[in-house]
C-alpha cells in the first residue's frame, strides 16, 4: 500500500458515504425513511437490489471458488431469473397493491400479528448474522493480508456504513448503492484485463481458456443427480429458485430495495434488470478467478495464500517439512509448465491428462500443507484458517496490481461490504419498528416517533453486527456460509408466503404451528447434515406447507365431526 493507494482508497469510501449522508438528510415521516419516498426508478432498483446481495463475500470468496474449484459454482444462480419472474407476477403486486412498508405486514392481513411476528422474528436472527459477517469477512482477509488491526476494521468498516444509513435511511442506501456498483464494476474490469495482460506474450486470452479448461476449470455444466456434490445443474434450477424466491421476495433487506420503486412497473423492471445481469456477473467474476488460475501456472504461487498460516508455522517444529512441500511444489510448477508450453504449442489434447496429473500433485502438496499449519498453530497456542480460498484474489491483488490500482480494488471490496451492510441494517431497523416494535408495543405514535425509533434501531443492529464480526469465524468458504446461514430459514419463511398466497383455507393457527416444527426440523436437518444446503429452501418449504395442510385439514374434520 503506498500514499496513492491510501488516497484512491480514502477518497472513494469518503465521498460515497458523504454524497449519501447530504442528499437524503431530513426525512420526517416513514414513507421517506423506509419506502425512499417511492421515488427509484427502475435501473435505480436493479442496481441497489444486486449490490445489497453482492457483498464483499461475492468479490473475495468467488474467484477463490473458482481459482480452487472452476467454474461450476455458477449454477447456484440459474434459478434466480425464474425467481424474478415468479416474484413480479407475484409478490409485488400484491405488496403494492396492500401499501406494506414491509414483507411481514402481509402476513397480519393474511393471517394475524403472531404469524407476522414470527416472521419477522426468522429474518431478524439469519439476516443479523449474515450483517456481522458481511463486515467480518473483508476485515478479516484485509487484516491478515495487511497486518491491518481486525477489531479496528470491524469497527471502521460498522461506523461509515451506520453514518449514512441512520441518516438518510432507504434512500441514502439506493443513492450509494449505485456509485459502489460503479466503483465495483470498474474495479473488476480493470483488474480482468489487467491479468490478461500480465499473461506471456504467446497466451492469448483463447489459449488461457483452453490452458484453464485442461486444468478442470471449465466445467460449467453437471447434469448429474447426485446429492452429495452441492452444485449442479438442477440443485441451481430446483434449489437456487428457492433461495432466490425466498431472499428476493420475503427477505426484508431485498423487498425493501423495490418497495421504494414510483410504480409496479419500476419494481419489476428493476428486478428482470437484476434477474438478467446476474448470472453473467457471477459468471465474470468467477472467470476472474479462473483468470488469476491461469496467472499462476505460469508465476510462482505461494504454498498457502493466507499470510497469517505462512507466518504461524515459522520457527514452528514443522517448518523444515514445510520448507520440503515447498521444494517439491516448485518441482510440481517447473514441470507443469513444460506441460503446459508443449500443450500450447502442439495443440495436442493427450497433454491435458498431464497437466490434470500435475494439477492434482499441486492440490495434493497444498493439503499436506494445511496439516502441518494447523498442527504448527496447535504447537503454538494460535488459531490459523488454512482454507485459503477467500485470501487468493486479495492475494494477486496486493502483489501484482499497480500503484493506485490496489486502493481502487480494496476500494471495490469495502464498498461491497458497506452496500450489502447498509441494506441489511436498513432492513433489520425497519423490521424491529414497524413489525415488532410498532405492532406490539407502541401502535399509535407519530411518524417522527416512528422514524427516530427506526434510526435507534439502526444504529443498534449496527453496533451488533460490529459485535458478531468481532467474534466471527472463518468457514469453508464465505460465500458458502453466507447462503448456508439463508437456507436455514428461508425455505420455511417462503413457505409461509406461498400458504398465505395460494392456500386461502390455511388459518393462522395451523401456519404458526408448523413454522415452529419446521424451523425445528431444518436446523436438525443441517446440524446432521442430512443433505447440501441448497436443497434446505426446497425442504423447508414443501416441509412447513404440508405440515399446515394436515394441522388445518385435521382441525376441520374435527370440527365438522363435532
Amino acid at each position: 500500500m503506498q500514499t496513492l493507494d491510501w488516497l484512491v482508497l480514502a477518497g472513494t469510501l469518503l465521498t460515497i458515504v458523504g454524497y449519501g449522508t447530504w442528499k437524503t438528510r431530513g426525512s420526517k415521516n416513514v414513507q421517506d425513511y423506509v419506502r425512499g419516498g417511492n421515488s427509484s426508478k427502475w435501473w435505480t432498483i436493479g442496481l441497489s437490489v444486486m449490490a445489497t446481495q453482492a457483498s464483499a463475500i461475492t468479490f473475495l470468496s468467488t474467484p477463490g471458488q473458482a481459482f480452487h474449484s472452476g467454474m461450476g459454482f455458477v449454477q447456484f444462480y440459474f434459478g434466480v431469473p425464474l425467481a424474478m419472474i415468479i416474484i413480479c407476477m407475484v409478490f409485488i403486486p400484491l405488496y403494492h397493491r396492500l401499501k406494506v412498508y414491509t414483507a411481514y405486514e402481509f402476513l397480519e392481513n393474511r393471517f394475524d400479528l403472531k404469524t407476522r411476528s414470527l416472521t419477522a422474528i426468522l429474518f431478524l436472527i439469519q439476516r443479523g448474522l449474515a450483517a456481522g459477517i458481511t463486515i467480518y469477512a473483508p476485515a478479516i482477509i484485509l487484516s491478515a493480508v495487511l497486518g491491518w488491526n481486525l477489531t479496528y476494521l470491524n469497527i471502521i468498516i460498522g461506523i461509515l456504513v451506520i453514518i449514512y444509513t441512520v441518516s438518510g435511511g432507504t434512500k441514502a442506501v439506493s443513492m450509494t448503492q449505485k456509485h459502489q456498483m460503479a466503483v465495483i464494476f470498474t474495479g473488476m474490469f480493470v483488474a480482468f484485463f489487467l491479468i490478461i495482460s500480465y499473461l506471456p506474450e504467446n497466451i492469448t486470452f483463447s489459449k488461457a481458456l483452453d490452458i484453464a479448461g485442461a486444468s478442470g476449470k471449465m466445467d460449467i455444466l453437471d447434469f448429474s443427480f447426485d446429492l452429495e456434490n452441492r452444485y449442479t445443474l438442477w440443485s441451481g434450477l430446483i434449489g437456487g429458485t428457492f433461495l432466490a424466491l425466498s431472499y428476493f421476495g420475503t427477505d426484508q433487506s431485498q423487498v425493501q430495495r423495490y418497495l421504494s420503486g414510483k410504480s409496479v412497473k419500476e419494481m419489476q423492471m428493476g428486478l428482470i434488470f437484476n434477474g438478467l445481469l446476474k448470472v453473467p456477473m457471477q459468471f465474470f467474476i468467477l472467470l476472474v478467478g479462473v483468470m488469476v488460475f491461469v496467472f499462476y501456472q505460469f508465476n510462482a504461487s505461494p504454498i498457502n495464500f493466507n499470510p497469517a498460516a505462512e507466518k504461524a508455522i515459522e520457527n514452528s517444529s514443522y517448518a523444515n517439512d514445510y520448507e520440503k512441500l515447498k521444494t517439491e511444489q516448485t518441482t510440481v510448477f517447473k514441470d507443469k509448465q513444460q506441460i503446459i508450453n508443449t500443450y500450447v504449442l502442439s495443440n495436442d489434447d493427450t497433454y491435458e491428462k498431464y497437466i490434470q496429473l500435475a494439477n492434482e500433485a499441486d492440490t495434493e502438496i497444498r493439503e499436506e500443507a494445511k496439516v502441518l499449519i494447523q498442527k504448527a498453530a496447535q504447537e503454538k497456542l494460535v488459531s490459523v484458517e488454512t482454507n485459503d480460498k477467500d485470501y487468493v484474489f486479495i492475494y494477486f491483488i496486493l502483489n501484482n496490481l499497480p500503484r493506485g490500482l490496489i486502493g481502487l480494488l480494496l476500494a471495490v471490496i469495502l464498498s461491497a461490504a458497506m452496500s450489502s451492510t447498509a441494506s441489511e441494517l436498513n432492513a433489520l431497523a425497519s423490521t424491529t419498528s414497524l413489525d415488532l416494535y410498532k405492532r406490539n408495543y407502541a401502535p399509535d405514535k407519530s411518524d417522527e416517533h416512528y422514524v427516530k425509533a427506526t434510526k435507534w434501531f439502526t444504529f443498534g443492529w449496527g453496533i451488533l453486527a460490529i459485535i458478531i464480526a468481532c467474534v466471527a469465524y472463518l468457514a469453508d468458504n464465505l460465500i458458502q456460509l453466507v447462503n448456508i446461514i439463508g437456507s436455514i430459514f428461508y425455505g420455511n419463511v417462503l413457505g409461509i408466503f406461498l400458504l398465505a398466497f395460494f392456500f386461502k383455507f390455511v388459518k393462522a393457527n395451523a401456519v404458526f404451528i408448523a413454522a415452529l416444527i419446521t424451523q425445528l426440523i431444518v436446523i436438525i436437518g443441517w446440524w446432521y447434515d442430512w443433505m447440501p444446503y441448497l436443497w434446505l429452501n426446497l425442504f423447508g418449504c414443501a416441509l412447513v406447507i404440508a405440515i399446515a395442510l394436515i394441522i388445518q385439514t385435521t382441525q376441520r374434520n374435527n370440527v365438522s365431526t363435532t
